[in-house]
This record gives structure tokens, sequence and C-alpha cells, in this order.
């Protein structure tokens, strides 16, 4: 008897799971608008699966309105925002029963307690500048089950 032939193909690597990653305001408006802290932001986007709720755009107009109250010109606002829209970004919606609860448990404003909801929703890694939320997030995904 012949031992049978094991096959394997194997798709190019840019269909190989991409590992997901919430991504804040902080970080997302740094990468975008060339903060100071862009390329940390950068290197911690990179190669990943970027998500967030929806709640994300609303923020990053604030952002981009107190940019331009700083003197930012209409044109590089555009540019960003455009930037931004090129992005294969994941926009969920949130339960905000649970996102209200997760506000109160950790003191958390209401937007940062929704990008902890989706970090949670979707195990995964959760990038902020914000050191409360990233102490919050901390403590909450390591207890996840």
């Amino acid at each position: 008897m012949t031992a049978a032939a094991l096959y394997v193909a194997e798709p190019p690597a840019q269909y190989l799971v991409i590992p997901p990653l919430v991504v804040d305001c902080s970080v997302l408006s740094s990468a975008l608008f060339e903060e100071e802290s862009r390329d940390v932001a950068l290197d911690r986007l990179k190669g990943k699966a970027l998500h967030a709720p929806y709640l994300l755009e609303q923020e990053l107009v604030s952002v981009a309105l107190k940019k331009q109250r700083q003197g930012w010109d209409a044109e590089s606002i555009a540019l960003v925002l455009a930037n931004y829209s090129s992005l294969n970004m994941a926009l969920h919606p949130t339960d905000i029963a649970a996102q209200h609860d997760l506000a109160v448990r950790y003191a958390l404003s209401a937007y940062h307690a929704a990008y902890l909801w989706l970090s949670a929703e979707l195990k995964a890694p959760l990038a902020t500048f914000d050191k409360k939320l990233a102490t919050a997030a901390k403590t909450h995904l390591a207890n996840l089950s």
C-alpha cells in the first residue's frame, strides 16, 4: 500500500489573518494629524485590522475643527479627512447599556467606555494614549473569559 501524499496550498501573505486592533481617537488623530507621537502611533497600527466604534468619526471631526481653529488651513484638514476615509477601518455599533456599565465601573467617559466595550467584545487589544483608559482596559481585558 502506498502512503497518501499530503498537499498543502497556502494563500499569499496578504490573505492571511491580520490581527485586530481597536484604536481610539487619540492614536488615530496622532497619526493623521502628524502629532509628536505620530511615529509611535503608526508603528502600532502597522499590519493590524483596525476597529473602532462609530463615534470615532465624530471625534475626528472635533479634532479637525480644533486644528482649524489653531491655524491649520482648510486644504490640510481636507487632506487629513481624505486620508482617514481611505483607511480600511471597521466601524461598529456599541451596546449602550454595557457601555454605560463600563463607564460607571471604571469612571470613564462614555466615549472611552465605547472603545473599551468594543475591545472586550472583539477580544482585541486596545490602542490609546489615554492613561486612564489604558489602565481600565488592562484590568477589564485581563478578566475576560
